[in-house]
């Protein structure tokens, strides 16, 4: 197993280096400035369009779409993900993950658009869209193999990455410390409900999405800040340390082993990119199914995703996990470190508190990316092979929780960077087309 951890990191260091990272916070930058930072000055509009009625052809609402991106993006990046990245990255890696988060709202908004712009409807008569037929349609059939290299990763990271192993590991390992379950029928239990939400298509899915995504935000973000405000006098030091480590690392603090600059940029960057799916291409793939008529609009509600995500829940991870000062704890990893924090506030029941969060987070991420990759394989193979896949998937499920944290963790990372590759270089190519739209609508409703 050690060997195969070693050939992965490395791996790992390949795909997420410097390109990917220039890449994609540099897409981000790039379309910030040519869409006159709307992540700034459209965000009021963006919130006020997700409870307007919907008009258009599609399969669910546009809240719908959005909770369906959201249950797949909130999930264990923001708890272990956020843990993860201060214990390897530093507080610094917390700067970074805003940074790719605030540049990552143009990005969304871009692959929202495109997603409505480019959408198509299967054999079944459904909505397909996302990143594999904005490349097909959008630049055109001389990029095929790049829309199946896209569809390939998308399955990929469904089966072996976000979807599936990260968040059944996360959810066993905090069941085990929490009520001493065993891993191995955790993974049984979870398999179990996703297959019972899965077989019915995108309208279960996103209905149970729609329910459960607002109810576990709004419980995980009330605790957060209830730590955060608990331990007030320490919020102006831990502000200064994520400063400071973003820039010139963070020397050793009792049991942390100390951060290089590089190592807050590069985990900042990639847990910030695991959370929000921001430059990823998952997001737009549930975007395309919206009842909208109108890209830009569903854009501008794509947009809001990310910014709940980490701007908001991200952040109160981080804050909450620095405040607390758990973090330069020797032999806490990944959940293990969130879950002590909440039990360092609020004794043995906070432990139970964040346990319910995280398996309500990552049961819905399952969901959510298994639609995901049944678009995916839609494009590649047709209606006929997503019964095989479902298949496939739920059994993903069920051994998710036999697996090494680490290595699990690597391997997402990897394949996420994979996904994101052609999905950035589709967003710049068709960049004019996203600038094209957007001034037609703002010029409309001006």
């Amino acid at each position: 197993m050690t060997d195969w951890l070693v050939f992965f990191k490395q791996v790992d260091n390949v795909v997420w280096g410097a390109p990917l990272l220039i890449l994609l916070v540099g897409t981000g930058i790039y379309l910030s400035f040519r869409l006159g930072l709307l992540q700034v000055f459209r965000l009021p509009q963006a919130f006020r369009l997700i409870f307007e009625e919907d008009q258009g052809e599609g399969d669910i609402s546009s809240f719908g779409a959005l909770a369906t991106a959201l249950a797949a993006t909130v999930g264990t990046g923001n708890i272990v993900g956020v843990a993860t990245a201060i214990q390897t990255g530093g507080p610094g890696a917390l700067f970074w993950m805003w940074m790719a988060a605030f540049f990552g709202m143009a990005t969304k908004y871009a692959e929202g658009l495109l997603a409505i712009r480019y959408r198509t409807k299967d054999d079944n008569g459904h909505i397909s869209g996302g990143p594999m037929y904005y490349i097909l349609h959008g630049m055109g059939e001389k990029w095929r193999p790049l829309a199946i290299f896209f569809a390939l990763a998308g399955v990929l990271v469904a089966l072996f990455g976000i979807g599936t192993m990260t968040q059944v590991n996360a959810i066993t390992g905090a069941l085990k410390t929490s009520f001493q379950l065993s891993p191995q029928v955790a993974s049984l239990v979870i398999a179990g409900i996703v297959s019972a939400v899965i077989f019915g298509g995108i309208h279960w899915i996103s209905k149970v999405s729609e329910k459960v995504v607002p109810f576990m935000a709004a419980a995980y973000i009330f605790a957060t800040v209830y730590i955060i405000v608990l331990n007030m006098d320490q919020v102006p030091t831990v502000l200064s340390q994520v400063f400071q480590g973003a820039f010139t690392g963070t020397a050793a603090i009792g049991g942390f082993s100390g951060a290089l600059v590089k190592e807050a940029i590069q985990k900042g960057v990639a847990r910030g990119v695991f959370s929000n799916e921001s430059g990823l291409g998952s997001a737009p793939i549930a975007a395309a199914a919206a009842k909208t008529e109108e890209p830009v609009e569903q854009g501008l509600i794509s947009m809001t995703g990310t910014f709940i995500d980490t701007i908001i829940i991200c952040s109160l991870t981080g804050l909450a996990i620095l405040v607390s000062g758990q973090w330069t704890t020797v032999g806490q990893v990944g959940s293990d470190l969130t879950q002590q924090v909440f039990i360092s506030t609020f004794g043995h029941i906070g432990g139970i508190i964040l346990t319910l969060c995280l398996v309500l987070f990552a049961t819905t991420t399952i969901l959510g990316w298994s639609y995901y990759g049944e678009r995916c394989v839609e494009f590649l193979a047709g209606v006929k092979l997503i019964p095989y896949y479902r298949l496939l998937f739920i059994l993903m499920v069920g051994v998710g929780g036999f697996l090494q944290l680490e290595l699990v963790w690597i391997i997402a990372d990897i394949v996420n960077g994979l996904m994101a590759l052609p999905n950035l270089i589709a967003l710049l190519a068709l960049s004019p087309v996203i600038i094209k739209e957007s001034k037609r609508y703002f010029k409309k409703k001006k």
